[in-house]
């Protein structure tokens, strides 16, 4: 089945007693389900809360503009609005802080402003902000071999990989992030946490992986020597989340909540999926609300704000930059689970597959958070069209 626009009329998805259409556990995060699954994830898989906890919630002042009617370009570089274009990338939300304030925000698919929605791999992000916590109190090293913090991985292709290795994904570790293949490396991941069920007709004598850690355990092969190139594939942040774990003795959305969450003065608990054996999914399962992806944006724009140290966004944006990290950002680069927008700017960006963002941009002071549905995990063109939409926004705001 196709997807469908904000504008088109909307199929009755998980609608009515009993719900007229039900979401496939197989397909939940496909089109046109997961127009309705991304806002409803506790429905759907195992959650574990990421507390506010009880103290403040952070203001944001509000100094709007109608941006609607802003000339922009659409996906095929044709003249457009700024309301054309949201509609165009199947957006849910979309806001905009400048100088900590909220220039623009709007809200489409039955998203509010307490909707929790997933991030996909922004979650990485926010798995490398508390990293960067834990180096700065001297309980992680970058340098050190992953090994010296699980040592289990001695007999997996991590042997030999240090940790900024892993915080980079510069590790020679073989491991397929082909989407679309249900068993490739990221199709068992699927599986593992518990996303997805194992694919109807598949090889009956092949072992999938019961959690995370087992697939993890599973992966005894490397394709080059650490350290020789970026290659995007999620299993990275998993390994860092286990080592953070094992050095605090916490789970990972305990660690989220006490390091991030209870100082962000977020509106809402955030939550985590877990797996079988009560992982949280570090790649890509963390879900908030649209206003706290925009305050954690702006706590790292705050250069750390008191809660992440400032020389650890510094080094990462100082990160290697050119070509061979993404076709949308042509003179991108990535460093310690951000995504660096071009070697000038030095902006960041928190990114994931069907359309979520986080763009960070110290030169214009603002904040850019766009979560989608598009009906592709990824869609070039529709990245580079909100690129462009997002620097004509910073413009009209100067």
């Amino acid at each position: 089945m196709t997807s469908y626009r904000n504008s088109d009329p909307h199929p009755p998805i998980m609608q009515g007693s009993p719900p007229a259409m039900i979401v496939p556990r197989l397909d939940w995060d496909r089109p046109p389900w997961n127009r309705w699954a991304f806002q409803h994830i506790r429905e759907i898989v195992p959650t574990v809360e990421v507390w506010r906890g009880n103290g403040h919630r952070r203001p944001l002042p509000r100094a709007e503009h109608d941006l609607d009617a802003l000339e922009v370009e659409d996906s095929m570089g044709r003249p457009a609005t700024l309301a054309a274009l949201l509609d165009e990338t199947y957006t849910d939300g979309f806001l905009v802080l400048k100088d900590g304030a909220v220039a623009y925000e709007r809200f489409f698919n039955g998203m509010d402003e307490r909707t929790l929605h997933l991030s996909q791999s922004m979650a990485k992000s926010v798995t490398g902000a508390v990293a960067g916590i834990l180096a700065g109190r001297g309980l992680i090293d970058p340098a050190r071999p992953v090994t010296d913090y699980l040592p289990e991985l001695s007999a997996t292709g991590w042997a030999g990989a240090t940790l900024q290795q892993v915080l980079d994904m510069t590790t020679g570790v073989r491991f397929s992030e082909a989407y679309t293949d249900r068993t490739s490396d990221i199709g068992q991941v699927d599986v593992a946490t518990g996303w997805k069920p194992v694919p109807p007709g598949s090889d009956p004598g092949f072992r999938w992986p019961a959690h995370l850690w087992e697939l993890i355990l599973g992966l005894t092969e490397t394709v080059r020597p650490h350290g020789a190139a970026f290659e995007y594939r999620s299993i990275e942040t998993d390994v860092l989340a286990f080592v953070m774990e094992r050095v605090t003795g916490k789970r990972l959305p305990e660690i989220v909540s006490q390091e991030i969450w209870q100082k962000l003065g977020a509106d809402e608990s955030a939550c985590f999926t877990v797996d079988g054996a009560g992982y949280a999914v570090a790649d890509g399962g963390f879900n908030a609300t649209l206003r706290d992806y925009a305050r954690f944006g702006q706590m790292i724009l705050d250069d750390g704000a008191g809660i992440v140290p400032r020389d650890w966004i510094e080094a990462t944006r100082d990160g290697r930059c050119g070509s061979g990290y993404s076709e949308s950002l042509p003179e991108g680069g990535y460093k310690n689970q951000f995504w660096i927008t071009d070697p000038r700017s030095r902006s960041l960006n928190c990114r994931g597959v069907f359309g979520q963002l986080i763009q960070i941009d110290w030169d214009n002071r603002m904040v850019t958070v766009k979560l989608s549905s598009w009906p592709d995990f990824s869609n070039t063109a529709y990245a580079i069209a909100t690129g462009r939409a997002i620097e004509r926004i910073a413009t009209a705001l100067r």
